[in-house]
């Protein structure tokens, strides 16, 4: 009589799907981390010279400000 001992885990599979997963929640930190940049510059950009000197910024800290790593 042959059994089968189905209480193994397959741990080849388990680290494969895990790293898969692993692998889409860094694309999506990607792409959130990619429009966060997008909508801040448009923000900035959309602002006067005189809103921009209000808070501390010119024209050319906008690319610099979108891409920091910030707490936003």
């Amino acid at each position: 009589m042959a059994a089968i001992d189905t209480t193994r885990t397959a741990y080849g599979s388990i680290i494969a799907v895990s790293r898969f997963f692993s692998g889409l929640n860094a694309l999506a930190a990607a792409l959130v981390a990619w429009n966060d940049a997008r909508a801040t510059r448009r923000a900035l950009s959309s602002l006067t010279d005189r809103e921009l000197d209000d808070i501390g910024l010119v024209r050319g800290d906008i690319d610099m400000v979108a891409q920091s790593n910030l707490i936003r």
